[in-house]
């Protein structure tokens, strides 16, 4: 795969990702069904200010990291009893204490929640900082680790006309994908989907994000 491929956006819109679930209701199921979303409780940028996601409802105005604010189009609400058994590396959510990715909070997301993180790696391989990984591709990363203590997750996915990247918990940059995924997107090649990375190439960039921390440590300290 091309560092194209591996950083930045991907322009071909047949390659976005899309995950869907119950729409405007509630499901119960396990962590396989729910891959996307925020857990109830999350506070998201809005027109009337830093709200928990539970309360945005559709027709309500978010702000949005390239398009501004940005029309909700719908809201599905879910909810599921965390597998631990079954598999963990699915189904535990993922803590990211305050202050670690611009959240001001300690933060939960579901291990597939894609979030948008800024990286010279990224800028160096495609001439672009950010980049959107799973949330469990960063277990490890500045202190990010799996909840293990959750049993029960309820969560609100936002959907909007386009996939969009929001702001969560003060600043940190949570992918929403497309609900919906027609052939007139297929054909639309000047929409630009947000690609997620998974397996290793997520790994890969969240490596270089650790290399550069220490980098990072190591200048400050010799100045």
């Amino acid at each position: 795969m091309g560092m194209d491929v591996m950083f930045g956006w991907n322009t071909d819109a047949q390659s976005a990702h899309c995950d869907m679930t119950e729409r405007s209701g509630a499901m119960t199921g396990t962590a396989a069904a729910i891959s996307t979303g925020l857990i109830v409780g999350t506070r998201i940028a809005s027109n009337m200010g830093w709200r928990p996601v539970e309360a945005i409802a559709p027709g309500d105005m978010v702000l949005t990291f390239d398009n501004g604010m940005q029309r909700v189009v719908d809201v599905e609400r879910s909810s599921f009893v965390v597998n631990k058994a079954a598999d963990p590396a699915r189904s535990l959510p993922v803590v990211i204490p305050a202050g670690t990715l611009g959240n001001n909070e300690d933060l939960k997301l579901l291990p597939e929640q894609g979030v948008l993180v800024e990286s010279d790696a990224a800028m160096d391989e495609h001439g672009d900082p950010f980049a959107v990984v799973m949330a469990s591709a960063l277990n490890g990363y500045r202190g990010i680790r799996r909840a293990y203590h959750t049993d029960h997750v309820d969560v609100v996915r936002i959907i909007f006309d386009e996939p969009q990247v929001v702001y969560i918990s003060g600043g940190l940059l949570a992918h929403c994908p497309q609900a919906k995924f027609g052939l007139a997107d297929m054909l639309d090649y000047d929409c630009v989907a947000y690609d997620v990375l998974e397996g290793r190439d997520a790994e890969f960039l969240v490596e270089c994000m650790q290399f550069e921390d220490q980098s990072y440590q190591f200048a400050s300290y010799a100045a």
